[in-house]
């Protein structure tokens, strides 16, 4: 009688371990980040806030976003889903649907082969809305004149080792309901972290744009990164390049500039714009330390007032950002 007591002990103790176990492998996750920062405009007073590009415009103490993303994935691996919310003013600029900047299922249907439904952040660029995803703090202007994010259906393909593809169907960018019955065609191939990528639609908001993303690792200390695009609807767009060169000078301090040239075209007067933007980025342990000074230029514009009050063609600015990711 005891010997059998003692198996159905065993028996019990190592079935619970083996629903622990299972559990476990069902690879719930939860990750996220908060931002915060001070700007300062150096040739303008900050009684005015005057952004540039997209986000962290404002000057004095303010808040980017908070970021919570929650991924659960099937024990075997064959399904997922990722819900990704954000609040706070970034949030507000990025999203057109209110705290909601992905809302995804995905089947991998073999190891080649992944379909995802839903929203999901553009595959267009090199920048993305999280703070978290970028070295510098502000955002380009390339960034801030393509698309954030899309809805639709994309089927990811690994070819091989070296070469991947991607294609999409989706309603007109950043349009959550598709009351026009339009739709925007996405492609993308990639080749060892180089990536040429496509959008089309019909003219109902980007027309076409082709987009060139990459970076190469020229040391082991320095990093080069790339984004070029053009984009055109009804003969009007913009074009424009940017290089990421991003030197690590330290186990814990990383150092990177972002030059960018953007303009528009297809008016009569195309306006260019010249940024500048020099990062520094100091880690401790999960908390980014990011000063950062900026210089834009145009070229026939004068979009910025300067202390005296008159129109300027330049601003400069600095600022200093606290990244939190858990």
């Amino acid at each position: 009688m005891k010997k059998l007591l003692l198996f159905v002990f065993v028996l019990s103790t190592f079935s619970v371990f083996a629903q622990d176990e299972t559990e476990e492998t069902k690879k719930f996750t939860f990750e996220g980040s908060v931002d915060a920062y001070y700007r300062t405009q150096l040739n303008a007073s900050d009684d005015t806030p005057q952004g540039v590009a997209s986000f962290a415009g404002q000057t004095g103490f303010a808040v980017g976003m908070a970021n919570i993303i929650a991924g659960y994935e099937s024990s075997n691996g064959k399904v997922g889903a990722v819900a990704d919310l954000v609040f706070g003013p970034r949030a507000d600029e990025a999203t057109t649907l209110p705290n909601v900047n992905q809302l995804y299922a995905y089947w991998n249907v073999s190891e080649s082969t992944t379909l995802t439904l839903g929203r999901f952040n553009t595959f267009l660029g090199y920048e993305v809305i999280s703070p978290v995803g970028n070295f510098n703090y502000s955002t380009s202007y390339l960034f801030a004149s393509g698309p954030f994010s899309h809805v639709g259906v994309k089927a990811d393909f690994a070819l091989s080792e070296d070469f991947s593809a991607m294609i999409l169907v989706m309603n007109p960018t950043d349009v959550n309901d598709n009351l026009t019955g339009d739709y925007a065609l996405g492609g993308q191939l990639g080749y060892k972290g180089q990536y040429l990528n496509l959008y089309y639609d019909s003219g109902v908001v980007l027309g076409f744009e082709i987009d060139y993303t990459g970076g190469f690792d020229v040391s082991d200390s320095f990093f080069l990164g790339i984004n070029a695009a053009y984009q055109t609807n009804d003969d009007a767009g913009f074009y424009g390049a940017a290089l990421y060169p991003q030197v690590s000078l330290s186990d814990s301090f990383d150092l990177g500039l972002r030059g960018e040239y953007f303009s528009l075209h297809g008016g009569t007067d195309d306006p260019s714009v010249i940024d500048l933007t020099l990062t520094g980025s100091y880690s401790i342990e999960n908390l980014t330390i990011k000063p950062e000074l900026r210089l834009d230029t145009w070229s026939n514009d004068e979009p910025f007032i300067d202390s005296d009050g008159m129109f300027s063609d330049n601003l400069s600015s600095f600022l200093i950002a606290a990244i939190y990711k858990f």
